[in-house]
């Protein structure tokens, strides 16, 4: 070896320490950033005749694209059943359960309780206004139900939106950071900080839909969600919806009532079951929206056409005519089968028993169709109204059963099969949340190990050492040829 290639070999290899440890340092700096992965330096040898030493081949990124996708996609399951659990437990605390006053099992038993008290004496006035207090409770008590159901899709339609708006942007971004790293590694040079960058926004992709990711030429990706539907490839996708300003209980998403989503002008099915777009935060909005809340609608709509439809009959209250409304009614109408859907947010007290309205609380003793107060000591259509809460039937809509349920019975059944609904989200929710732990701790073990860096920086400084060493062998070996 000549002393010139011997000073070639010690500068090359100065240069490469020093790059190396400028990695480490980074590395230990980023140990805990979002995002940042472990760089190392890539190096070599070479030699040009008698001339030789280290190359610096380039920066690797250390990442483990496996774990990396499997952790997108558990985050996206995450996302997914947190959005719905919180939903569960939302409608839940609506309903309440039997022990809790204000629910509706309460209120119905406060009504009932209020029945009975009246018939003991049905003479008493005040008994007879808080019967009829307790029906107009009671009536409110589902209006409110169903009030949070809607106030649900429309807070839902209102997420979709915001998440469309944030997706259209962040795929825009990642757009623009593939050209970037594409043209940085065209001319060779770093393009780890802006992978970074990227890595960073496609996490934020997976949180609304999740995707796959799939390598193409200088370092670009292209994103596709796992319902096949082509997010980003070269061009990011336009992803269109309309949001409305409120969600009522007669809108849905097949009258064209409610908007879907589009990708680039094109329809898309939005589903549970078929959506392209289905099991990330975007699509638990729009099953909330389009899926469990219209079921829940549908049942409190049972619940509350059982109700008028118990105390809309000429054999509890002989005074009511064909047609005529009964103590309950359908915003002061009788009932329609036909008119079911939404009828828990129309339900209310018939306004001739109600004070507030210029009724007769009377009537809760003598009939609705009375035309004068009758003998104040008779109990029996209030024996009868208690009555007609304990008498099993056969609920006609709401998916509750064949079998004949008391009023109580079909609240408890409306609040024990939420509930179980939400339990069965809850174990849903934990599994997901254990995966998404365990995966996230696994990409991190992959990710910056500060003791092993500090190891690194040691063998660095042991080799920086060495070349100068070698350097300063070499300017000695001058001074001593010069002086001769």
């Amino acid at each position: 070896m000549t002393i010139t290639s011997a000073l070639n070999s010690a500068m090359s290899g100065l240069r490469a320490a020093g790059r190396a440890s400028e990695l480490v340092s980074s590395n230990i700096a980023n140990a805990s950033t979002p995002g940042y992965a472990r760089r190392t330096l890539s190096i070599g040898s070479y030699s040009i005749g008698d001339i030789g030493g280290v190359r610096v081949n380039g920066i690797q990124r250390h990442v483990d694209a496996q774990i990396v996708s499997d952790r997108r996609l558990a985050g996206s399951e995450f996302g997914y059943r947190s959005e719905t659990t919180s939903y569960l437990n939302r409608i839940e605390n609506l309903v309440g359960t039997p022990d809790q006053a204000g629910s509706l099992s309460a209120r119905l038993t406060d009504f009932e309780n209020a029945l009975i008290t009246a018939s003991s004496r049905p003479d008493a006035i005040e008994r007879l206004d808080s019967a009829a207090h307790g029906a107009r409770d009671l009536a409110r008590a589902i209006k409110s139900v169903a009030g949070g159901i809607q106030s649900e899709r429309t807070d839902a339609d209102r997420n979709i939106a915001d998440q469309v708006t944030r997706l259209n942007d962040t795929l825009k971004s990642i757009e623009t950071l593939n050209v970037r790293i594409t043209a940085t590694n065209n001319q060779n040079m770093d393009s780890s900080a802006l992978q970074d960058q990227r890595r960073i926004l496609i996490d934020e992709v997976s949180e609304i839909v999740p995707v796959r990711t799939v390598n193409r030429d200088y370092g670009a990706v292209a994103l596709y969600s796992t319902g096949g539907s082509i997010l980003l490839d070269g061009r990011a996708v336009e992803i269109g919806f309309e949001p409305a300003n409120i969600v009522t209980p007669y809108m849905s998403i097949d009258d064209g009532t409610l908007s879907g989503l589009t990708i680039n002008g094109f329809a898309l099915n939005t589903s549970s079951e078929l959506g392209r777009l289905h099991g990330g935060t975007l699509g638990a909005q729009f099953e909330i929206r389009d899926e469990r809340a219209p079921e829940a609608q549908i049942k409190i709509d049972a619940l509350a056409r059982d109700l008028i439809e118990r105390f809309q009959d000429s054999t509890v209250d002989p005074s009511l005519s064909a047609g005529d409304a009964g103590l309950f009614t359908d915003r002061g109408a009788a009932l329609d089968p036909l008119q079911e859907k939404g009828l828990a947010n129309r339900i209310e007290i018939n306004k001739l028993v109600d004070p507030t309205q210029g009724g007769d609380v009377w009537r809760m003793r003598d009939g609705l169709g009375a035309l004068v107060a009758g003998s104040s000591g008779n109990a029996t259509l209030l024996n009868a109204l208690s009555d007609a809460l304990t008498i099993p039937r056969v609920v006609n809509s709401g998916s509750f059963g064949s079998s004949p349920l008391t009023a109580i019975d079909l609240t408890s059944r409306l609040s024990s099969q939420l509930g179980a609904d939400r339990l069965r989200e809850d174990q849903q929710l934990g599994f997901a949340s254990a995966q998404f732990y365990e995966l996230t701790q696994m990409e991190l073990a992959d990710g910056v190990d500060t003791d092993a860096e500090l190891q690194n920086l040691m063998i660095i400084e042991q080799a920086y050492a060495a070349n100068a060493r070698v350097i300063e062998t070499v300017d000695q070996m001058f001074d001593t040829l010069l002086g001769i």
